[in-house]
C-alpha cells in the first residue's frame, strides 16, 4: 500500500513510501482510507514543532474516514462495507483522559491516517452519520469532538445563552454549528469581512472583524448590553485570552482549546477572581462524546464546514495551504 511519511521534518519533505498491506489482528478492522483531514497540530507535528523527539519514521494525520474491507477474530461491532472514521486518542473510550489516552493518539505518538489502508481496534472506530460523505467525515475526530466538548460538555449550553467564538478554523465552525443547534446565540471573529459572511450562512448572529476593530473585546461587550458572553470558545492562547477574560460575563466559561497566539502569558489574574470565571482547557475527547456528537449531527442535519479538498499527491499543498491561514473550515485530502 502507498502511505505518506514523515522521515524529516518539514512540509516539503513529506513523502509517498509503499509499506505492505496491514492485516487485522483479533478485535481489529481493516479500513481503507478514504479521506483525511488537516488539523493544526498535524502541521505542528510535520514541521517538527509538536513534539521534537517524535520518533520517525511516522504516517501523519490523526484525522480519517474510510470503509470496512476486512475484519479479524471476534469482531462485534463491524463488517465489511461499513462505513467508519476513527477516533483520536484509540484507547480513550470514556470518563476522563488519561496518559494511556494520551499516548495512543494517531498521527503522533503512533501511525497516522494518511494510508491507503489502517488496520485499527474496533473500539477505535465510530459510524459514519448516514448523510455524511467521507469527507465530511474525516473532519470530526479532533475538530467537531472538540468543539462538542468545548460547547455541550463544558460550556453546557442553553437556549438563549451567547457564544463568543474565535476565528473560523474548523473548531470554531463546529462551535458555531453545535451552539446555534442548543439554541444560543452566536458571536464570531475574524480578520476577513468575506469569512464573517460566510459564517453569517452557517447561523452566526453577529460577526466582529479584529482587524479594524481590535478592541474586539469591547465590541463584544457592546453586544451583549454590557453583560459579557456565556461562553468564549478559546483557540488564541496567549494572544487573545486577555481580551477573552473581559469578553465573559460574570460567572461564565472559557474553554481554553488553542494556543495560536502563543502558548505563555503574563496575565493578571483578579478579572478572573473577580468575575467567578470558569477556565477549562479541552484536549478532544473520548469516544463516547463522539457518538453523543454524531447523535446530534444526525438529528440536527449539521454538515462541516470545508474550505477545499486536495487530491493524496496535493498532501504537501494542502499543509502550505493550511500555513498560509487563509482557509474557512476544514482542508480535507482525499487518499
Amino acid at each position: 500500500m502507498k502511505v505518506i511519511e514523515i522521515a524529516e521534518f518539514g512540509i516539503a519533505k513529506l513523502t509517498s513510501v509503499e509499506r505492505p498491506d496491514p492485516q487485522p489482528g483479533p478485535g481489529q478492522v481493516l479500513v481503507r482510507v478514504r479521506a483525511v483531514s488537516l488539523n493544526y497540530r498535524d502541521l505542528m507535528t510535520v514541521q517538527g514543532h509538536y513534539n521534537p523527539r517524535q520518533k520517525l519514521p511516522l504516517i501523519p494525520l490523526s484525522d480519517g474516514a474510510g470503509e470496512v474491507v476486512a475484519v479479524g477474530a471476534g469482531v462485534r461491532r463491524f463488517k465489511p462495507g461499513d462505513r467508519v472514521v476513527a477516533i483520536f486518542a484509540q484507547k480513550w473510550l470514556g470518563g476522563e483522559p488519561t496518559p494511556a489516552a494520551r499516548g495512543s493518539t494517531l498521527g503522533g505518538p503512533g501511525d497516522g491516517m494518511a494510508a491507503e489502508l489502517v488496520a485499527l481496534d474496533e473500539d477505535g472506530l465510530v459510524p459514519i452519520p448516514e448523510h455524511l460523505s467521507f469527507e465530511q467525515a474525516a473532519t470530526l475526530p479532533c475538530a467537531g469532538v472538540t468543539a462538542w466538548n468545548a460547547v455541550v460538555e463544558q460550556g453546557r449550553v442553553r437556549p438563549g445563552d451567547t457564544v463568543l467564538a474565535l476565528g473560523t478554523g474548523g473548531v470554531s465552525l463546529f462551535a458555531l454549528q453545535f451552539a446555534k443547534a442548543a439554541g444560543a446565540q452566536v458571536i464570531i471573529t475574524s480578520s476577513s469581512d468575506e469569512k464573517l459572511a460566510k459564517a453569517k450562512t452557517l447561523g452566526a448572529d453577529h460577526g466582529i472583524n479584529y482587524s479594524t476593530q481590535p478592541d474586539w473585546d469591547a465590541a463584544v461587550l457592546g453586544l451583549t448590553d454590557k453583560a459579557g458572553v456565556d461562553q468564549v470558545v478559546e483557540v488564541g492562547g496567549a494572544g487573545t485570552l486577555a481580551r477573552s477574560i473581559k469578553a465573559a460575563r460574570m460567572g461564565g466559561t472559557i474553554t481554553i482549546i488553542g494556543v495560536l497566539g502563543g502558548n505563555a502569558t503574563e496575565l493578571d489574574l483578579r478579572p478572573v477572581l473577580m468575575k467567578g470565571l470558569r477556565l477549562h482547557g479541552v484536549f478532544v475527547g473520548p469516544r463516547e462524546m463522539f457518538e453523543a456528537m454524531n447523535r446530534a449531527i444526525t438529528t440536527h442535519r449539521i454538515e462541516p464546514a470545508i474550505d477545499k479538498v486536495f487530491e493524496r499527491d496535493d498532501l504537501q499543498a494542502a499543509f502550505e495551504h493550511m500555513a498560509a491561514g487563509r482557509h474557512f473550515g476544514k482542508i480535507v485530502v482525499r487518499m
